[in-house]
């Protein structure tokens, strides 16, 4: 009896046993509240994304240095708005951010946006620092067909352009405005060096689940198939709407 008394004297009490297992369970909760938090956050964050983007479509609809923004986006096929793209470097050059695509359809209504990062580097003479804010109208079915793969490069598989910008800008509209992409760039600071060519549009897909709430939401899902919505981007969409109107 003393031996078997002595045995069970040293299995963990009770008590013990259920703390262990309120412990087990909350660390299992929180294990699995974490990636639902991660989630929250990035669908926050693409809120902010897609209202900022509002903003820089408006802002550059309005500014008369892209009188001849309207008209592009009126015959886009698609348009990305990038609210903040980053560049800088010395020597090595660094530019980037994310933004969103939207698709216009026959009825020339505009799609629920879809999420991307642009991403470039460079070598060559180049110094500073420079903030943009971007628009890119894209003006082919071949170029958007091309944008629903994992990552497509500017200047190679899709040539792009730089648009006019200022008065009477359309007097020194050149040839190269027939590329695949023209780009609208408002930029603050001084940056010597560098262009888009070479730049890689990538999609995000992480941030397309997290806005749409939904595993399964790609790119091509949302701006052509239009499986997904979120009236988030409702004020985006007007303000697209409003410049396909001005360009009537």
């Amino acid at each position: 009896m003393r031996s078997l008394a002595c045995v069970f004297s040293f299995l963990p009490s009770r008590r013990r046993l259920l703390g262990l297992a309120a412990a087990g369970l909350l660390g299992a909760g929180l294990l699995a509240a974490q990636p639902a938090a991660a989630q929250e956050d990035r669908a926050a964050d693409a809120q902010e994304l897609v209202d900022e983007a509002a903003l820089t479509v408006q802002q550059l609809l309005r500014n008369e240095e892209f009188t001849d923004l309207a008209g592009y986006m009126r015959r886009a096929e698609a348009v990305l708005v990038f609210p903040q793209i980053l560049k800088a470097g010395f020597i090595l050059g660094a530019e980037g951010g994310r933004g969103v695509l939207l698709v216009r359809g026959d009825d020339g209504s505009w799609s629920p946006p879809a999420f991307y990062t642009l991403a470039a580097g460079s070598i060559g003479l180049q110094i500073g620092g420079q903030v943009s804010e971007l628009v890119m109208t894209v003006m082919n079915r071949e170029a958007l067909a091309a944008l629903m793969e994992n990552k497509v490069q500017l200047g190679g598989e899709i040539s792009v352009a730089v648009g006019p910008v200022g008065k009477g800008a359309q007097a020194s509209t050149t040839t190269n405005l027939n590329s695949d992409i023209i780009a609208f760039s408002k930029a603050v600071g001084l940056f010597g060096g560098g262009a888009l060519e070479g730049a890689g549009l990538i999609p995000e897909s992480e941030w397309n689940r997290a806005y749409y709430n939904a595993p399964e939401a790609t790119a091509e899902s949302i701006v052509i198939e239009r499986r997904y919505f979120n009236v988030g981007a409702d004020a985006l969409r007007q303000a697209l709407r409003q410049g396909n109107a001005g360009a009537s």
